[in-house]
């Protein structure tokens, strides 16, 4: 059985760009849909060739909204997929859809083509917030989309919602997590709202609309922490909470650090020791493919030491965390200058060690970026104080003038 990887299709297209989006997608483009697919099938042919004896245990399929591509033109991709690649029995395969558009045909097409996971945007259970972001769609068909998935007989269905919404209150907060756990999902996907640089919602907010501030925000996660793991969803990872054996596989991949490889504009890649991005631009991107140009925007050769920084990074988003010996035996690092840090996170309650393992709690979630920066400070400080005596016994330095 071959070493595991993960596989990422971006879909391009949604039917609109809701106010806080920046993800690369694109409205009122129904008319490259067709050639979109002949050069991402062009791409799959292509790439697969260098994963041989790989094998892959799971598939995304994001956006956009992959279910405005329509259930036959996303079969055929996934098809695909299976016959370029080795596909596990087993692979979780998700898809992504907005309430709107996941519709029975839809639905049966992706069960039927070997969609088993299926990601709903819901967002909020209240329609003046989505309305608020110009989401197109009402609670309603939220609950039509899970009833009809179900009937599909897709049994691994997860929610988005996001916190600090335009208008929205721990009230109406609780209001929304309290509808989607009626729902029965198996995972839960809760965000908390940011302002992208450029989008509607930047504009709106620089003229003077007032959103739930941080403090707002920061009340309504760690309130849902608790109530998620009362209800049988216990937190895995900042913005995640599923069932046992219901954590997303996929993503855990992005988050441990593991192989996968995109396809599409915007989708990134981290495979055979380089990560890569492809050109956040639809119509380059058809063109390279079917024209032989190039659609590399980003690409860098990552040395396995200098991986450590991204085992910090990753690893702390989840409460599996980081490990000492772990650590030492992967990267040939010093962990004590990164315990007596922890221990002192742990006496302001923002870590904690189990099991000879350490992670943020949810208070430490909340300020996660500040403190991941302080763990990589001390890790580069650490890591020039052991490498340079070694660079400068084997001769590596001029001398100083």
């Amino acid at each position: 059985m071959g070493e595991k990887l993960g596989v990422y299709l971006h879909i391009p297209f949604c039917r609109a760009k809701c106010d806080y989006c920046d993800f690369y997608s694109l409205p009122e483009r129904d008319g490259v849909m067709d050639e979109y697919c002949k050069a991402l099938t062009a791409h799959i042919k292509e790439a697969a060739p260098l994963a041989k004896g790989w094998q892959v245990d799971t598939v995304y399929i994001g956006g956009g909204t992959p279910s405005v591509l329509g259930g036959k033109r996303l079969a055929g991709l996934l098809g695909e997929v299976k016959r370029r690649f080795d596909v596990a029995r087993d692979a979780e395969i998700t898809c992504e859809a907005n309430p709107e558009s996941a519709d029975r045909h839809f639905l049966t097409a992706m069960r039927r083509a070997g969609v088993n996971r299926l990601s709903l945007g819901m967002q909020s259970a209240c329609d003046g917030e989505l309305h608020a972001v110009h989401r197109l769609h009402n609670f309603s068909q939220v609950t039509e989309a899970v009833a009809l998935a179900r009937k599909a007989k897709i049994k691994n269905l997860s929610l988005d919602l996001i916190y600090g919404l335009p208008g929205q209150s721990m009230e109406s907060w609780k209001k929304s997590v309290e509808a989607a756990l009626s729902l029965s999902p198996e995972h839960l996907s809760c965000y908390g709202l940011k302002v992208e640089p450029g989008t509607p919602l930047d504009g709106r907010v620089t003229r003077g609309e007032v959103l739930p501030d941080d403090d707002a925000q920061a009340d309504m996660y760690l309130w849902t922490v608790e109530r998620l793991a009362q209800a049988g969803y216990p937190q895995y990872e900042i913005s995640n909470f599923a069932r046992p054996g219901f954590q997303s596989r996929h993503n855990l991949k992005y988050w441990m650090g593991k192989p996968y490889i995109g396809f599409g504009p915007g989708a990134h890649s981290d495979f055979g020791g380089r990560r890569y991005s492809f050109v956040r631009d639809l119509d380059r991107y058809i063109t390279g493919i079917l024209g032989g140009g190039a659609v590399i925007d980003d690409s860098e050769l990552i040395p396995h030491r200098e991986r450590g920084s991204e085992y910090l990074m990753l690893r702390l988003r989840t409460v599996r965390g980081i490990e000492e010996w772990e650590y030492r035996r992967e990267f040939s690092l010093n962990f004590d200058p990164l315990e007596q840090k922890l221990e002192e996170y742990e006496r302001q309650g923002w870590a904690v060690k189990k099991d000879r393992r350490w992670h943020l709690t949810p208070k430490g979630f909340l300020v996660s970026n500040q403190l991941i920066g302080d763990l990589l400070t001390i890790q580069e400080a650490a890591t020039l104080k052991t490498t340079l005596p070694r660079l400068r016994a084997e001769g590596k330095f001029l001398k100083e003038k």
